[in-house]
């Protein structure tokens, strides 16, 4: 190692090395206090928003000694130095820069977690986003110890081989567990259903009570738990009944054959009025549809302005109630099946 070329340096060159050091270190710690400060600034100041938190979360995790180190190889570019120190300084340097990266980035990484089982009422899986922090964490810290490793000159391709053949052996070993993890995220982040939601998949049914790294539990109507695999939760078709705002309602009636023309004609303007008089209820159509093996055949269409079932229950059954009293006011007979059997009778023999 050469260390004459620190003596080829003169006075003026470690003034400026060391002046240009301490610029950057109170002009980097500077920089933080002027970011912290902004993002304060608002309509409401201290009010907590996004920005503020993020901000803060930065602040917390940026060391002093990563900045000290910068500006350390910031003033020592000022004078000549050997060779294999300047690429030690160099490599320190970016190590701790990827140090100070991954940092930040676990910081943001935990806040946005943070953040979203705070601020976020729909949000169906805590524990999932938790597990999604967990992931995105060390996938990003595997990145910058390899930048690290490969800066500090040790060969990482065998490493990186290494891992992925690693990573195949494990995925192979554990592709139903990971299959559910990332359907898991799926879920949370596509929502395709939240916790308290009423679903049915395939001829199963129930309440979302919670939605797991690998299953996902429903409460069925009977009391009974029903746990499904993320995977094949998403892998069949969903209906969702709690994203359902309005019940489209399809009745059907039908009354005798022996009832008179005028009669028909009145029957839709009844079933009209039997829907309208209820105030959850929106009346769509009434029309007589066709004639049926034993009745003929009305078919009705309106809409319930709430989505719950038990009020939809209950209208249906005052309309139904309504309309028994209008048809039988009218004179009309509602239709059940019946069949007219005709039978001919054998020739009676003759008096021979």
């Amino acid at each position: 190692m050469d260390f004459d070329a620190f003596g080829r340096n003169s006075g003026e060159d470690w003034i400026a090395a060391a002046l240009i050091a301490a610029g950057v270190f109170i002009g980097l710690l500077a920089l933080r206090w002027v970011l912290v400060r902004v993002t304060e600034r608002g309509p409401q100041v201290g009010a907590a928003t996004p920005l503020r938190g993020f901000a803060a979360a930065i602040e917390r995790r940026t060391h002093e000694v990563v900045i000290l180190i910068v500006a350390l190889f910031a003033g020592s570019l000022a004078i000549e130095a050997p060779r294999e120190l300047d690429q030690a300084a160099r490599a320190i340097t970016i190590v701790a820069l990827l140090i100070q990266g991954g940092l930040w980035g676990s910081a943001a990484i935990t806040f946005a977690a943070r953040w979203q089982r705070e601020h976020d009422p729909d949000l169906a899986a805590p524990g999932v986003t938790e597990a999604g922090r967990f992931i995105g964490t060390l996938a990003l810290w595997s990145v910058l110890l390899i930048l690290a490793l490969d800066n500090v000159g040790v060969e990482v391709t065998a490493l990186i081989a290494g891992l992925g053949i690693g990573g195949i052996a494990i995925a192979l070993a554990t592709q139903s567990i990971l299959g559910d993890l990332f359907a898991s995220l799926a879920i949370v982040l596509d929502r395709p259903f939240t916790v308290g939601d009423f679903v049915a998949v395939g001829e199963m049914s129930g309440s979302v009570e919670r939605i797991g790294v690998k299953t996902t539990h429903l409460r069925s109507l009977s009391g009974e738990q029903l746990v499904i695999g993320n995977s094949d939760l998403l892998n069949s078709r969903i209906r969702n009944y709690g994203r359902m705002d309005e019940r489209r309602v399809v009745l059907t009636l039908g009354v005798t054959y022996d009832a008179t023309i005028e009669q028909i004609e009145a029957i839709p303007g009844m079933i009209a009025e039997a829907i309208e008089q209820q105030p959850t209820a929106r009346f769509d159509r009434a029309h007589f549809r066709g004639f049926g093996e034993s009745a003929l055949e009305f078919e009705v269409v309106y809409h319930m302005l709430t989505a719950e079932y038990a009020v939809y229950m209950d209208t249906q059954q005052a309309i139904n109630v309504e309309l028994l009293r209008r048809l039988r006011g009218a004179g009309v007979d509602l239709a059940f099946p019946t069949r007219t059997v005709h039978v001919h009778g054998q020739a009676e023999p003759s008096a021979d």
